[in-house]
């Protein structure tokens, strides 16, 4: 009424999403854009010292369903003891995913066990995990604010993830496009000891697309920079491309269009 009481019921359309939809929402508008992908990336690996590595690879992605089973393959091309580097992944949400990583200068397959999801990712600040996205089966998640830009969402991970080194994250996902802006990681002190940044938001092919993306580790030091180009979308990656095969003979054809 009047004199305060409940507000109109217009104001109940501003009610913010439930949180399970809004992390269902994010992680489609991350990592499932489209049925598939394609984007070039540019890795600028720096450590404490400041000195500077980089890493250039491919990134292709291949959709069974919106927030389903899906794959990616990493191709590498640069610098010259990467090339022919790639990694697969057969993500299997609400189950381990598969990885795997191919080294031509040793003609090895190597799997990449689920315990090993959140380490170093060719030496840069990036995980694993962070490649091909977090299963949000694994944590518990609680709306903490509604911002006017952002929905500021903290997760814990579930009892039975014990290979995780946080103790629990902090994100900020847009409230317009979906996509998940900065990721805080807490240690047991609750201390933020690690930041994943995404900016320079581009719209391709009628998709929300970070152009870029950072990465702080205060235990490792230093930080990693992904810049990303030539980005698309519903290309048509057929399945095969994703199999045993192309560890060896990466399929240039979709690599560089």
């Amino acid at each position: 009424g009047l004199l305060g009481g409940t507000p109109p019921a217009a104001a109940a359309e501003d009610d913010p999403p439930d949180v399970t939809e809004i992390v269902e929402r994010a992680n489609n508008a991350a990592y499932y854009a489209g049925d598939d992908g394609r984007a070039q990336a540019r890795m600028r690996i720096v450590d404490e010292q400041g000195r500077t590595q980089t890493r250039q690879f491919t990134i292709l992605r291949r959709d069974e369903s919106d927030g389903g089973d899906q794959e990616f393959l990493v191709a590498f091309s640069r610098p010259s003891e990467y090339r022919g580097v790639v990694f697969l992944v057969e993500k299997h949400p609400g189950g381990d995913d598969d990885r795997w990583l191919y080294l031509p200068s040793q003609d090895l397959k190597r799997r990449i066990a689920p315990g090993d999801k959140r380490t170093s990712f060719v030496g840069s600040h990036v995980f694993y995990e962070d490649v091909s996205g977090r299963d949000i089966h694994n944590d518990t998640y609680e709306l903490l604010e509604t911002t006017e830009e952002h929905y500021k969402i903290r997760a814990v991970p579930k009892d039975d993830e014990d290979d995780v080194e946080f103790s629990s994250y902090t994100m900020w996902i847009d409230r317009v496009t979906y996509l998940p802006m900065t990721t805080e990681y807490k240690d047991e002190d609750g201390e933020v000891y690690r930041r994943m940044e995404s900016s320079d938001i581009e719209t391709i092919d009628g998709h929300p697309t970070p152009m870029r993306m950072r990465v702080e580790d205060e235990d490792m030091g230093g930080y990693t920079e992904v810049q990303f180009r030539g980005q698309a979308y519903d290309i048509g990656v057929p399945a095969d491309v994703f199999s045993d095969r192309s560890l060896r003979n990466p399929p240039r054809q979709w690599l560089s269009r």
